[in-house]
């Protein structure tokens, strides 16, 4: 790899998710059966934030969840031999309407197996999808419903998103080159 070139810093990270709060409330039209759920492990922390901001702007506490979608994986025995199953924790999702949450959108597959383990758990009215950063390259046919950033790529790149919740150092979103 080779240096990398910073597309998004925290004070941009933070105006990008102010905006996608208020188009999440232009859309709906208010929260009321909204919930939002973070994929694991970054989706979750954009989703809490998001749901901070709505706190902030509408005065509402909307419900979130964690939805961990390691056995949905269509590439599961490619990843690992022994999976890292970790906890699901969703409110009913029935008859809402499920912002999915994810910081990177690249070929379309961890939203599919999101999908689904939503269905599996519930039945949504409608399943919106939030995410920091789409990258381009979908090999299914998802388009994302509010975007903090599109960031065309080539398929040679990676694109890391940092988080302080999880991460050292300050949020930032950046870009390098595999020279592998």
């Amino acid at each position: 790899m080779e240096k990398e070139k910073v597309i998004l810093d925290e004070p941009s990270i933070r105006r990008a998710l102010t905006r996608i709060a208020h188009e999440i409330l232009e859309r709906n039209k208010g929260v009321d059966d909204c919930v939002i759920v973070g994929i694991k492990t970054r989706g979750i922390y954009l989703a809490n934030r998001l749901r901070e901001r709505i706190f902030q702007i509408e005065g509402k506490f909307l419900p979130g969840g964690e939805l961990d979608i390691t056995l949905y994986r269509d590439d599961l025995t490619e990843k690992s031999n022994q999976p890292k199953v970790r906890d699901t924790d969703l409110p009913d999702v029935t008859g809402k309407k499920v912002i999915l949450v994810d910081d990177v959108l690249f070929t379309g597959r961890t939203v599919r197996a999101a999908m689904d383990a939503l269905i599996d758990l519930g039945r949504p009215q409608m399943i919106q999808l939030a995410v920091l950063i789409d990258r381009g390259h979908r090999e299914l046919p998802i388009r994302p419903d509010y975007v903090g950033k599109n960031v065309p790529t080539s398929r040679s790149e990676v694109v890391s998103v940092h988080l302080k919740e999880v991460d050292p150092g300050e949020d930032r979103v950046s870009i390098q080159q595999n020279l592998i």
